[in-house]
Parts: C-alpha cells; sequence; structure tokens
C-alpha cells in the first residue's frame, strides 16, 4: 500500500504560485541530472497562467528554471489550428512560451501537426508516434514517463480529455487517444491516456477556487470521486501526486491538507 497524495493548500495564488515552482524546479533538476532534459506534458484551462505566475514572475523564490533544456508536450490538444482560440499550444504559447526571457533559453516544444486537423484518429496516431521517437529511441518501452505533468481538475472531474464515465479510461496500450465526442466543445480532441498520464516521475494538480470544492470534496472523500478521472491519477500514483489549491477549492473537504507550503 503506498502513500496517498499530496494535498498542498494556500491562501493567495502568489503563495501557491511560489510553492508550485519549488515543486516544478525540484523535478526539473532531478531530471537534468538523470538525463540532461526536462521532459513536461501540460494541460491547457487555467493551469498556463498559473504556471507562468510560478515561473516567470522574477521576484517568486529562488532557482533557475533552465527552459533551454525543457521538452514540452501537450497532456490533450483540441483538434484546431495552432493559432485558434481553443488551442492549448496558443494558450501556453502567449501565457508562457512567448515570455521566456532570452537567456534562460529555448524550450523545445512538441504542438500538433495541423495537417491531421480532419482526422481525429491519425492526429492520435502521430502524436504517439512523437512521444515513442522521444521517449522509446533506444529501448523500447511499454510506456512513457514523463519526468513531470502538470495537470488541470474541471468541474466534473476531468483531466486533459479524459472524461467521467469514458469508455477510453478502460484503454490500456494506447499511449494518446482521440476523441470525437467530447462532452465540452470543441469535440474533437486528442489526450494521454490514463496509463500515461499516471506515470510521470512526479504529476502536479493545480485547482483553484470556490467553484471547485465540490468535486475536490468528491474527489478527496468519497468512493464515488476515485473512479472520476483525477481520483484515478491519485489512486495509481499516489504519493507522486501532488495537488496545489487555494483555500475556497477545499472548503469542506476532509482528506487532510498541509497548508502553506511543500
Amino acid at each position: 500500500m503506498g502513500k496517498p497524495p499530496n494535498l498542498y493548500s494556500f491562501p493567495s495564488a502568489d503563495e501557491l504560485a511560489a510553492s508550485l515552482r519549488l515543486f516544478v524546479l525540484d523535478a526539473q533538476n532531478s531530471a537534468l541530472e538523470r538525463h540532461n532534459v526536462f521532459r513536461v506534458g501540460v494541460s491547457g484551462g487555467s493551469l498556463p497562467k498559473v504556471l507562468a505566475k510560478a515561473l516567470l514572475e522574477a521576484n517568486n523564490g529562488e532557482g533557475e528554471v533552465q527552459f533551454g533544456k525543457w521538452e514540452i508536450f501537450f497532456a490533450d490538444e483540441r483538434c484546431v489550428p495552432l493559432n485558434h482560440e481553443d488551442s492549448n499550444y496558443k494558450l501556453v504559447k502567449e501565457e508562457i512560451l512567448d515570455k521566456i526571457p532570452a537567456e534562460q533559453g529555448i524550450p523545445k516544444v512538441f504542438p500538433i501537426d495541423e495537417k491531421y486537423l480532419d482526422d481525429v484518429q491519425e492526429m492520435a496516431d502521430q502524436y504517439e508516434q512523437t512521444l515513442v521517437a522521444v521517449f522509446a529511441a533506444r529501448d523500447s518501452v511499454k510506456l512513457p514517463m514523463f519526468d513531470l505533468l502538470l495537470l488541470g481538475c474541471g468541474p466534473d472531474g476531468h483531466t486533459c480529455s479524459l472524461f467521467p464515465g469514458s469508455p477510453l479510461l478502460r484503454e490500456t496500450d494506447a499511449w494518446v487517444l482521440p476523441i470525437s465526442d467530447s462532452p465540452k466543445p470543441p469535440p474533437k480532441r486528442i489526450t494521454l491516456s490514463l496509463p500515461v498520464a499516471s506515470h510521470g516521475i512526479k504529476i502536479g494538480f493545480v485547482a483553484t477556487g470556490g467553484g471547485k470544492k465540490d468535486i475536490m470534496k468528491q474527489i478527496f472523500d468519497t468512493e464515488e470521486g476515485r473512479q472520476l478521472p483525477c481520483g484515478l491519477i491519485n489512486t495509481f500514483a499516489q504519493e507522486r501526486v501532488s495537488w496545489f489549491v487555494d483555500y475556497p477549492a477545499i472548503e469542506g473537504v476532509s482528506f487532510p491538507a498541509r497548508r502553506g507550503s511543500l
């Protein structure tokens, strides 16, 4: 029996960002010691804005973000052009990539290939091949192991584009899955599979605001909540998961939270 996930709560966005920075830098430095590259999977939603605050605001604590050693992948992506309002790539580019100071280096970024926008299965296959080329270049591996996955939590408990009750949650072999009928628009997307999303060396969730308190209570305090996508990642990855939340997001949650710092 492993240890449960870590739940860290903070009174303000500034304090959350400072601790998230430490968490990311710790993952970065460990990865650079291991293999001199930092492979990160990120999702969209409100996460990139919080991440930008953590990584780009100079007064946010110590440690050096070595973006030149980063390889950035997308935990999920919408099948839209890269300059489209719904694109996670566009969101990450505008919030983070366009604002990185030159001296911190330029990360290598792996967006979707726009030529497959009309064929979501082909797009998933191609993105999986991208992961294979990077993560299994020398040895065959059953699953890619990201140094860090940074994920969000929807008000229904979805993460990446893995939605509650979806048959995709039962997929065991594929690394990247196509979705043509997402319950949230846009309908066509690709997403990391649950085994890959649970396999990161470190997995960080960010959830803020009172709108999250009901789903957080479900995920952390109920048996049904453990079957939601976020709950399943908690169950499979255990102490490799750390949640960064503000006080309103866990109001009424019984699961023990550590207040204020890592």
